[in-house]
């Protein structure tokens, strides 16, 4: 009999991508979603015949318990997503990811399973990791408001002198930058705490900027390539925050999917939290301009706006090194290679264009300066 994985939020984007990497590889699947609005809004939401769904929400026990009977194994990944929404929408975030998990995890010590991984962000290191020009560490690193409002978007040691932004390890230091990132690292030490007490084997990947075919158009808090994405296919130019020299590690959906399922199966990959991205770092002016071209828009220049927008940082890319100790983990899908099928995707699909509703939020709020 094959293994039966949950899968929390599986009928989002990753989960998605999920449940075929697990189905391909002799799984059973079971998917567990509330099939939030604002994610599944564009054209509904279509399921695997070979999977088994469950709707409802994760903080309904009587739900939890119907999920979890005969599972083996839980993937969770349900949760709220956005660093701009989660600073206004502050009691939604803090419902939805934490005393979720916390629903789950408690339905658990009655129902145990071998191995829960559970879904981090990059989100938790705030600003990435630096390093002086003299070479030392600078894993303290954060911008303030000030300067911000300023327009001074880099950040510098205390003599005054740039600092370089560097690939961030699994030790660099946690910053909490956001509401969001707050919620993210309760739930992925939650998990690991739970594990290490009730001798479940438990892993936290910390995902980087995922992207590729079936992201949420509509949502302008997805991710900014799919921002982008929605404003180029409305005919409207990328909204860009500071001055578009900030640096992201874009991870493929189909590499974050391995990785769930290589952090199911390697027994060495216990207790850790791990780094899943690409390894490459890109700004976001040039992914503007990569993204403008593979939609055949090469013309359209992004809109530098010049603001700082609360919660964000400047610079965060993944170090890999523990990924592939652990997991043998190895990235196969380049940015630059993948976005000719996300570009097909998004004309197949469509996209409604919600950034500047999602600007005149964040700026009624004062988020934006």
């Amino acid at each position: 009999m094959p293994k039966t994985v949950l899968i929390t939020g599986g009928c989002g984007f990753i989960g998605r991508h999920l449940t075929d990497e697990l189905l391909a590889g002799g799984y059973a699947v079971r998917v567990l979603d509330s099939l939030v609005e604002q994610v599944h809004a564009e054209g509904g939401f279509r399921g695997d015949d070979r999977a088994h769904y469950i709707f409802g929400d994760l903080r309904d026990r009587d739900t939890v318990r119907e999920a979890l009977a005969g599972v083996h194994c839980v993937v969770h990944l349900a949760a709220e997503v956005g660093v701009g929404q989660s600073m206004y929408e502050i009691a939604r975030y803090v419902g939805g990811n934490d005393l979720g998990t916390a629903v789950l995890l408690e339905e658990l010590i009655d129902r145990p399973v071998e191995r829960i991984v559970v879904a981090s962000s990059m989100s938790v290191y705030g600003e990435g990791l630096y390093q002086s020009r003299d070479g030392n560490r600078a894993d303290g690193a954060r911008r303030s408001r000030r300067q911000l409002i300023q327009g001074q978007w880099d950040l510098y040691d205390e003599k005054g002198q740039p600092l370089i932004a560097v690939p961030t390890d699994e030790d660099k230091r946690i910053d909490l930058a956001s509401i969001y990132a707050l919620t993210k690292f309760a739930q992925e030490q939650a998990v690991l705490i739970f594990g290490e007490a009730y001798k479940v084997d438990a892993v936290a990947l910390r995902l980087f900027n995922v992207f590729g075919p079936g992201q949420a158009l509509g949502n302008p808090y997805t991710g900014v390539l799919a921002n982008f994405a929605a404003r180029l296919a409305n005919g409207n130019p990328p909204l860009i925050f500071e001055d578009g020299e900030q640096r992201r590690d874009f991870v493929h959906v189909k590499d974050v999917a391995r990785a769930f399922r290589l952090a199911l199966e390697k027994p060495q990959a216990a207790g850790h939290a791990i780094n899943i991205g690409s390894g490459d770092s890109y700004s976001i002016r040039r992914v503007a301009a990569l993204v403008a071209e593979a939609l055949g828009r090469p013309d359209v220049e992004p809109e530098i706006l010049g603001k700082m927008r609360a919660g964000d940082i400047r610079n965060c890319f993944a170090d890999l090194g523990k990924a592939r100790e652990l997991l043998g983990y190895e990235p196969r899908h380049r940015l630059e290679d993948s976005l000719g099928e996300f570009a097909a995707w998004v004309a197949d699909v469509g996209a409604s264009d919600r950034s500047a509703e999602m600007r005149a939020l964040l700026e009624k709020r004062g988020l934006v300066s």
